[in-house]
């Protein structure tokens, strides 16, 4: 792809299919902490937007989706940032699709700086499910009608990333939260950003803005519907690479259902 052209979000099909979908747009104001830095939940909706416009120019958008009965579910996802951006600083945002592994359909995200250097970098992993009989479908045949970008990974192998993490011992209850309106996307469910919020509020301030490097996995695992109370728990992990590390996991307070789990490492 030329890379001094910039998709357009307003009509995704404007300048044609793309291998690589790419903006170029300011870090602003609603994006940052204290720090004068992005957030991590602005990482993970700057990725999220980027995935719905390039899934319209791919012709594998919403309407299309749900026209043919399925739909996008995000199951996994890592994010591995070195440096988190400044507030009105110039960035690149980029996302691609990666193939798939088993019923996974992958998908690649970046964030480079006004020199090209990617600085935040992604994997994620997407189920399609079949909207009347919500259960994943085979990928492949809609995959193989993709770009497959072979050879271009956001991640190298040994970082791994979308892997699905275990079950932690010792978890202790830190926070719980409502699902409420704000929390909700068009498919009725908490978004996939949302927990990152939730995450991010049940963690102490100060932490958060003081790291500009970290990883986060995290496993979506049962939907949570508005209304639902999720409590949030969490333990330190060991990691040598890190200066602080965390297991979390949202249960479902009626039922004790895992709605997702996560591991956070913040590095100096």
């Amino acid at each position: 792809m030329n890379e001094n052209y910039y998709c357009d979000p307003l009509n995704a099909k404007s300048g044609g299919i793309v291998d690589i979908w790419q903006e170029s747009l300011p870090v602003r104001f609603g994006s940052i902490d204290k720090s004068d830095r992005m957030t991590l939940d602005a990482v993970f909706n700057y990725f999220q937007e980027a995935a719905i416009s390039h899934a319209d120019n791919l012709g594998v958008g919403r309407d299309e989706m749900t026209s043919t009965g399925q739909v996008w579910i995000l199951s996994r996802m890592t994010a591995v940032i070195d440096r988190r951006p400044n507030y009105l600083e110039k960035i690149t945002v980029q996302s691609w699709p990666r193939g798939w592994e088993k019923l996974f359909a992958l998908r690649n995200y970046q964030i480079r700086d006004k020199d090209d250097v990617p600085i935040i970098s992604a994997r994620s992993a997407w189920l399609i499910v079949d909207i009347e009989k919500r259960r994943p479908l085979r990928p492949q045949a809609l995959m193989n009608r993709m770009p497959q970008n072979e050879g271009l990974d956001a991640l190298p192998p040994e970082a791994g990333g979308a892997a699905g993490l275990e079950e932690r011992s010792g978890l202790i209850k830190i926070s719980e939260r409502k699902a409420v309106y704000t929390d909700l996307d068009f498919n009725g469910h908490v978004n996939n950003v949302r927990y990152i919020h939730w995450i991010e509020d049940a963690l102490d301030i100060q932490l958060l803005e003081k790291f500009g490097k970290m990883r986060i996995d995290i496993n979506y695992l049962n939907e949570v519907r508005g209304g639902e109370t999720v409590e949030i728990f969490s333990a330190p992990i060991e990691d040598a690479d890190a200066a602080h590390a965390f297991a979390l996991e949202g249960r479902k307070k009626d039922s004790g259902q895992a709605a997702f789990r996560a591991e956070l490492r913040l590095q100096a």
